[in-house]
Order: C-alpha cells, then structure tokens, then sequence
C-alpha cells in the first residue's frame, strides 16, 4: 500500500480545517466542507496551517522530486533534483526542528553508506517514538469526534511507523536479518493493515535465516490483509528457500507462479534491474503489477545476489534467469515491446 505523501497533506490540512468548523450548526459546516477540495486545489497557502504542516508539505513536494521524478530524469537534470529536494527538507527542518521526516530523509541522503544510514536510524528511534505518541495524545484530545480523532492519531504516529519500516529494510540489506524481523513484527503490531508493507521486508528477513515456518507466519498474516493471492516478496521468499534445499521443482513451480501472476514477469527475472529506494517510503506500486514484481525483485537482491556468480549476479539469480520459461518469455516479452515501440513511430 505505501504511503502517499500529497494526499497525507491533503488530510493533515484537512484535520486542521475541521477544527475551525466544528462549532458551526449543521448546514454551515457542510458548506464549509464542500469548498475545502477547492480552495486546497487553488490556494492551499490560504488554508489554516502550522508550522508543522507547512513543514509536511514541504516534504511532500521533496518526495516527488526525489522518488517519482529523479528516477526517470535525464542526467542534465539530476543535481538540479537533488539540489532543489534537499533545500525543500532543510526548510522543513527550519520550519520544524521536530519534522522527522524530513530529518530521515536528508540523512538518507547524506549518510556514508548502509551502515552509517542503519546507525541514525537506530540512534533516533525512541526520540521520534516519543514524539509521535505525544502528537497522537495531543491530537485525539483536541478532535470531538470519533472518526477524525482516530484519523488525527494515525497521522501522528505515520513519522514513527516509517521510521520503522526504513530501519527493518536497512536492518536486511546490513545483515541483521533478526532485528529486520523484530522490527517488522513491531510495524505490524502497530498497523495490522500494514501501511508500510512491512510483511514485504518481514518475508525475506526470514528467507536469509532459511526459516520455513516464519515464512509460513507471514503468509498467513498477509491473507488477511491482501487476499488469497501470495504477492511478489512471498513467492521469492518461498523460491529462495526452495533453492536453498536444492528442490529446484519446487523451485521452478514458484517461478511458474510469478510468471502467471504478473504481466511480463519473465522479462523482470531475467533482467533483475535494481531500483533506488523510495526515500519517504517504500515507492508505491498497484498490486500484481509489472511495477510491483520490479520493485520486488530490486529487493530480492538481497537474495538473488547472495554469493558469488558471474555476469554479476549471485547463484539464485543466475540460476533463475537461465530457466526456460523465463528465457522464453523474457523473449517474448522483449519481442512485444519492440514492435509496439516500432508501431508507436
């Protein structure tokens, strides 16, 4: 699911909007409601606001240079992105000091390496835990109503909640595959709906510690979040392990499955292309899709590029890419691109 910053501004405004209203009589108020789309459409700036919130959208707006445009932008462009992001977050932190967001995600930026990044993380998490919780007792004490204080509550702990979620994914790719599980299960704890996706992180903690019956636990747990279908994170977990027991059948029926499940799938496993980290949250992708299995499979490097292989890849990577259906499909899939490509022109 991820968490989109634009429409998380849209309810902080909202939620602040709503306490200059809850004293009107009943027709007023609906009135008031029906224009705020607009005027946060036309002139957010002209809505009532804290520092706090003008912080946040600031963060929102660094979060789509960063995430969404700098991915696909030429290589003119790319100091400019950085530059103009990074000026965004430093502004929030001026606005407000306690904007943990922001702080998280310059440090992503400037941190030396994994370590460095796992380090303040891990330094800071209580810090931000304790705010949060003091927001949401702030927040759920100034809201009448049962609806928007619970809504008030979960936006005030969502700093904290991906706080975690960047730790535990920090916590796999530096090896500490048991303090990733803790954390995901804290996560989960926290939001059974798994906002952050932490089952995602949680599945392939367990993958690297070759726990079969961990695995097991969080295919249960995502049943009751995503339906009957197992995602992209669970079907490579259960591969990995397959491959670790040398069942390459049970190995080969779980490729079966991704290939399946996802539209141009073999294409992705063959290629195994590694994505930058969504740095607000884990970038977010519509379920079973192309983009979907892309991102897993960028996380699956943790995975598929354990050990030592040629052609730089690890052993179950190469492994997957020489499978047949995958090179099969992986030339049909490149096949149809280019001829819709040809057809385009």
């Amino acid at each position: 699911m991820s968490y989109d910053p634009r429409f998380e501004d849209y309810q902080r405004l909202g939620l602040r909007f709503a306490r200059t209203v809850n004293d009107l009589d009943a027709f007023s108020t609906a009135r008031a409601y029906a224009g705020f789309g607009r005027r946060y459409a036309q002139n957010r700036d002209a809505l009532p606001q804290s520092d706090a919130d003008r912080a946040f959208h600031l963060v929102a707006e660094a979060t789509v240079l960063i995430d969404y445009e700098l991915p696909f932008a030429p290589d003119e462009a790319v100091d400019r992105l950085v530059h103009d992001a990074e000026e965004k977050l430093e502004e929030a932190i001026e606005l407000d000091s306690s904007c943990h967001d922001a702080r998280r995600m310059l440090a992503a930026a400037r941190s030396q390496g994994f370590e460095g990044y796992y380090r303040f993380l891990t330094d800071g998490s209580e810090r931000v835990r304790r705010d949060c919780e003091r927001w949401r007792r702030e927040a759920t004490s100034e809201l009448p109503t049962g609806e928007q204080a619970t809504l008030a509550g979960e936006l005030a702990m969502r700093p904290y909640l991906r706080w975690l979620s960047t730790q535990a994914t920090k916590a796999l790719v530096c090896g500490r595959y048991r303090k990733a599980v803790e954390l995901s299960e804290q996560l989960l704890e926290l939001d059974p709906n798994d906002t952050s996706d932490a089952r995602f992180t949680c599945a392939y903690a367990y993958a690297k510690l070759e726990d079969a019956a961990g695995i097991e636990s969080v295919a249960k747990r995502a049943r009751t979040i995503g339906g009957a279908r197992e995602d992209a994170w669970l079907l490579l977990a259960r591969l990995a392990l397959a491959y670790k027991r040398r069942d390459f059948d049970d190995a080969r029926k779980h490729i079966a499955t991704l290939i399946d499940t996802y539209p141009h799938a073999a294409l992705a496993l063959s290629r195994q292309d590694e994505l930058v980290d969504g740095v607000f949250s884990r970038l977010a992708c519509a379920p079973f899709s192309e983009d979907e299995l892309i991102l897993a499979v960028s996380e699956g490097a943790v995975l598929l590029q354990e050990g030592r292989y040629t052609e730089e890849r690890g052993p179950l990577g190469g492994w997957i890419a020489s499978q047949e259906d995958v090179v099969a499909g992986a030339r049909a899939d490149a096949a149809y691109d280019a001829a819709r490509s040809g057809g385009a022109r």
